[in-house]
């Protein structure tokens, strides 16, 4: 046991000089957690986009077009700024961006409405901002639907305004109210989860580039450097993720709880029970970095990895994709990744205020995909990571499966 506990001490002192002097590694582990949940978090603030400009080509000219018009004005999503001549001119409002949208209400919109017929009117959008465009569509969705409520009601009232008023009745009233989510906007309603993917993005890739660096300079990996004694795999395994575990503490307190107060998120949860939380998840990171390491063979990989699997994460995460609808080998896949049970979690405690006994499947998983984490990083170090280093090194005074 004294053999252990100095293995595990000299290997976390040799790991925390290695991420001293590794730039990289520093960035990974603060910067990146510190700079983009900030970055993703403006690019969606304000979550709605409120009085966007609109242009009118009215080619019916008929009192019902003004009246559709008067009603996108009057919405919070749209500001008619005016009337064009023809789509030709609409266009040119567009293109100089005096103008996002154009609703094109077409002749004989008035006459087709008023004979029940299908009357359509035509929205153009410029797609820059997808959330432009969703204040159009909205907008225009809601005017539609409650014109032609109107006009549904004012034709049964010619017929017989007793039918009119029951069927006009609403005898239990449905009111919609969102818990999490109040303002139904974008970042409220995915920023959390990324939040989730940008921790295990960090930490996985602060420990994988440390393998690199390991494998591109033996002397700075306690194999090398623990020469006085052959220090074991699971010691060194266990000083070296202390450490990582140890300098995400603050990364963690300010993407879980500082994060989302910035930014008014929600905040529905317990901060304590999502600390607990979040503890087996960062557990289940630490060795899925590890066994990152097993593939990395050199520093500058890392970043090439970091493109492909953050867009694989997002998609098995269920934020962009529901799980639901994931299925075969992608299904599997994402069970077994941290991230996915972390955003599953995190966001039903975070968003829903959800207990952590009501997230009790999620919690589990994380604590038996830790488990499993350690027993397969402890496999990748000693049969691949630490015989490669030894190789690179051209020390053949090592016994490679000693402990």
């Amino acid at each position: 046991m004294k053999k252990f506990f100095k293995e595990y001490y000299h290997a976390f002192i040799q790991e925390m000089k290695l991420v001293k002097g590794n730039l990289g590694i520093l960035i990974f582990i603060f910067l990146l957690p510190l700079a983009y949940p900030l970055v993703y978090s403006l690019i969606y603030n304000p979550e709605l986009v409120r009085e966007v400009q609109l242009v009118v080509v009215d080619n019916d000219r008929s009192p019902l077009s003004r009246e559709l018009v008067r009603r996108m004005d009057a919405t919070q999503g749209t500001w008619v700024i005016g009337y064009a001549a023809n789509l030709s001119e609409a266009k040119r409002a567009m293109h100089q961006h005096d103008a996002y949208g154009i609703l094109e209400i077409p002749e004989g919109f008035g006459r087709k409405a008023g004979n029940a017929e299908q009357a359509e009117a035509v929205m153009y959008c410029e797609m820059s901002l997808l959330l432009r465009y969703r204040g159009l569509l909205v907008s225009a969705t809601d005017v539609m639907q409650d014109l032609g409520a109107t006009l549904t009601t004012e034709r049964i009232d010619n017929i017989a305004p007793l039918v009119e008023t029951i069927a006009t009745g609403d005898l239990m009233p449905i009111n919609n109210v969102a818990l999490g989510n109040i303002e139904g906007g974008f970042d409220s309603f995915v920023m959390p989860g990324i939040l989730i993917l940008i921790l295990q993005q960090a930490l996985v890739l602060a420990i994988g580039m440390a393998g690199g660096a390991k494998r591109g300079a033996p002397g700075k990996s306690f194999y090398i450097a623990g020469r006085g004694a052959r220090p074991g795999v699971l010691a060194s395994m266990l000083g070296e993720g202390s450490l990582y575990l140890i300098l995400f503490i603050v990364p963690v307190m300010y993407v879980v709880h500082y994060v989302p107060l910035m930014f008014r998120f929600p905040m529905e949860g317990n901060l304590l029970e999502e600390f607990i939380f979040v503890i087996p998840f960062i557990f289940s990171t630490i060795g899925m970095g590890f066994c990152f390491q097993g593939i990395v063979k050199e520093r500058e990989s890392v970043f090439v990895l970091w493109v492909v699997t953050s867009v694989i994460f997002l998609f098995l995460s269920g934020l962009t994709w529901p799980r639901y609808a994931i299925t075969g080998v992608w299904r599997v896949l994402a069970d077994c990744v941290p991230a996915t049970w972390g955003v599953e979690g995190f966001i039903r405690m975070n968003t829903n205020g959800a207990a952590l006994s009501q997230v009790r499947t999620e919690f589990i998983n994380l604590w038996i995909m830790a488990g499993a984490y350690l027993v397969a990083a402890y496999l990748v170090q000693r049969f691949i990571q630490r015989p490669a280093i030894l190789a690179s090194s051209h020390d053949t005074s090592w016994d490679r499966t000693a402990e």
